[in-house]
């Protein structure tokens, strides 16, 4: 049979006409400089790659060469510390072979294949294996142990098995000969494709919270290890930063950054101060437990369509080492905004706002693959996503951001006036939502302490009710409401300020342990009730203003370090001593 040649070509977009070699989903090298690309439609006379690098200089009547295999990534140790682009391929050596202009059908490694790593064999000739059991482990990072697993479909026995000793990602480390008498060899690395999710043995409920050390989001809306969370907000407002903070303070182990269609001097800012961040768990670089995917705005379209993919797909691999995975995926918009070109250039008929309408199915499809999950192996792993939103102009009734909402259970919606206030982070206690937090009241009240859950629910009443006032006050002014509403007014001012608000240059404010968290919360609503028994024995609110408790439940944040807590009982008897002098020159000035 003659070899298939491309048809027609639209942008990413090439077609190919009667030809049956191809499967739906197949990887396939296309045109004279193999380029890499995807089967996504066949008929009976047609069939339709997008292709992953860029088309310029492609011409019609060039060979497509079938591979047989679907579109997959390379798992193995070497992955943590490198910088990937959508379709894993190496950018640094991708560099090293073109310069800064990466040019189109290189083939590099995926992986270093020269580096040699310690490999210690766990199995011993004669035993019996199964998938997701490990085989080899080998030291990847100085933090993180790479452990070897048998493919997921794989069972059989051992017939030859390695000495210990140092090896190189494509050495055979096993031999297993399956139920069939068929051999099969196994390196230190594997192959999995990107669009199918890694198989598990169970789904585990959310129990236990990914702890950020952020405040708005572990006291008022929390997320579960293995949990989704969304970060819609305008430009400007914070999402990168706020996906920073997470990214190297959340208690997670494995860290997984999806530039996604950003743009590239943020791309190229973003990939240096993860190289430069220090671990706070263990003094040493971010990165040795990070890998960053870059795809920016002027990278192929369709490589920006599987770079989530790709990103997922990586931290399956780690999770079913039973490790705990923080994916960033900055941002989904983007993406969404990918599907919709190479959607147009295929004809599919838009949905709204010229989307494709299997928009919501895709967002599904990603979120879907993230939980906490008894792995193969019997380990706990865990897959979270925190997946930014671009909305324009900071209209979150568009179709990606609304969609996006019916697929996770965390809303942190920023707010540019937040933003432009400098109050960060600039998520906004009212648009936002966690439906974790019944989930996690066991944790939370077990961990922490017993009356957690009732302090944030009573945090969270002020706040709604300050919004409520707010209204009135917009309208008529301060002057007409109660002191007991001024009160109201007066601790959500503290509670924004001294609890939300927080400084992320500051040594003891940038991370807040639950501990302190919670004890900021209890001083806070300590002063509120204390306050509240004041104004109803006719104490004057002016007078409770001006002794300066409120200043000294602001200034808590910095003033008592995150390892002393025990300077709050201190803080708290003063301040009940300063309350008990004005309800005595009260009683004085009756007398």
């Amino acid at each position: 049979m003659n070899q298939p040649v491309i048809y027609s070509i639209n942008g990413p977009v090439v077609k190919i006409r009667n030809t049956d070699v191809f499967s739906m989903m197949e990887m396939v090298y296309v045109g004279k400089r193999r380029l890499i690309g995807e089967v996504i439609g066949l008929t009976d006379t047609e069939t339709t790659i997008q292709v992953y690098e860029s088309t310029s200089g492609l011409q019609t009547g060039e060979p497509v060469e079938p591979t047989g295999a679907p579109m997959s990534v390379t798992l193995g140790p070497g992955i943590l510390t490198n910088i990937f682009d959508g379709i894993e391929r190496p950018l640094r050596t991708l560099e090293a072979e073109s310069g800064a202009f990466i040019g189109e059908g290189l083939s590099v490694p995926i992986l270093d294949t020269e580096r040699e790593f310690d490999v210690t064999v766990k199995v011993r000739v004669g035993v019996s294996v199964h998938g997701g059991e490990v085989y080899a482990s080998c030291p990847e990072t100085s933090v993180i142990l790479h452990l070897c697993m048998i493919p997921p479909m794989l069972t059989g026995k051992v017939v030859y098995a390695a000495p210990n000793g140092k090896y190189r990602i494509n050495d055979e480390i096993i031999r297993v000969e399956d139920e069939n008498g068929k051999v099969h060899s196994l390196t230190l690395c594997q192959k999995w494709p990107i669009r199918r999710s890694r198989p598990a043995s169970k789904r585990l409920a959310p129990s236990r919270p990914m702890i950020t050390g952020q405040r708005v989001i572990d006291t008022l809306f929390p997320i579960a290890r293995g949990g989704t969370a969304a970060i819609p907000g305008g430009f400007g407002t914070g999402k990168t930063m706020t996906q920073h903070q997470i990214a190297k303070w959340c208690d997670a182990d494995i860290i997984v950054y999806i530039g996604c269609g950003e743009r590239g001097n943020e791309m190229t800012q973003v990939l240096e101060e993860f190289t430069a961040l220090k671990d706070p768990r263990t003094g040493r670089s971010l990165m040795e437990r990070t890998v960053l995917i870059a795809n920016t705005s002027n990278m192929p379209v369709a490589a920006r369509e599987a770079s989530i993919y790709t990103g997922i797909t990586l931290a399956e691999y780690y999770r079913d080492m039973g490790y705990h995975i923080a994916i960033m995926a900055d941002s989904t918009s983007r993406w969404a905004e990918a599907l919709r070109e190479i959607s147009g250039r295929l004809e599919e008929m838009p949905a709204e706002e010229g989307f494709p309408a299997y928009l919501p199915s895709r967002l599904s499809e990603f979120y879907e693959r993230t939980g906490a999950f008894e792995t193969l192996s019997g380990r706990e792993g865990s897959v979270s996503v925190i997946g930014a939103v671009s909305p324009q102009g900071s209209d979150f009734s568009e179709p990606v951001t609304q969609n996006t909402k019916r697929f996770v259970r965390c809303f942190w919606g920023l707010d540019k006036a937040l933003a432009y206030a400098r109050h960060y982070p600039a998520i906004n206690w009212t648009l936002s939502y966690s439906e974790y937090t019944d989930d996690l009241a066991a944790y939370y009240n077990q961990e922490v302490n017993p009356n957690f859950t009732a302090y944030r629910t009573e945090l969270s009443a002020i706040l709604k009710e300050e919004q409520t006032l707010m209204d009135i006050v917009r309208l008529i002014g301060a002057d007409v409401l109660p002191d007991d509403q001024k009160l109201i007014i007066d601790i959500a001012r503290v509670i924004r300020v001294g609890f939300l608000q927080q400084n992320a240059y500051h040594a003891e404010d940038t991370y807040v342990p639950l501990p302190k968290q919670f004890r900021m919360m209890e001083l806070i609503l300590h002063i509120y009730h204390r306050t509240k028994e004041l104004l109803a024995e006719y104490v004057d609110l002016e007078a409770i203003r001006t002794s300066g408790v409120f200043e000294l439940a602001l200034k808590v944040k910095y003033d008592i370090p995150n390892a002393k807590l025990e300077e709050f009982d201190t803080l708290t008897a003063k301040i009940d001593k300063m309350l008990d002098e004005l309800r005595s020159q009260k009683k004085e000035a009756v007398v």
